[in-house]
């Protein structure tokens, strides 16, 4: 299944790296994990710039430097925030349960 995610932010940036969406979209194949999270692989590897935060639904959370997770629910724990979905209302059912191909873009 295949859903398109729209961000609010202007950039998805990690410390000193470049824009992640600056050669267009990107599209990753993501899986609920934990009951509050679809989370995949990024295929690189970003500089991470972790904090102690509680997620609350919409964030978009880079996860040990190589993938990204999408929260729909909360978690406190040492992440590096990237982004926030624009309309995180009923996330969890927008993005329907097992594995999805979500597409990032900013327009």
């Amino acid at each position: 299944m295949s859903k398109q995610i729209l961000v609010l932010s202007t950039s998805l940036r990690t410390g000193g790296n470049s824009d992640l969406l600056a050669q267009g979209p990107l599209t990753v194949s993501m899986e609920d994990y934990g009951g509050f999270e679809k989370v995949g692989p990024l295929g690189t590897t970003l500089t991470r710039n972790d904090q102690q935060i509680t997620t609350q639904p919409g964030d978009v959370i880079l996860y040990q430097g190589n993938q990204i997770t999408i929260y729909y629910g909360t978690n406190t724990w040492s992440f590096t925030r990237l982004a926030k979905i624009q309309d995180p209302a009923d996330l969890a059912d927008k993005l329907g349960g097992g594995t999805v191909q979500v597409t990032f873009s900013l327009t």
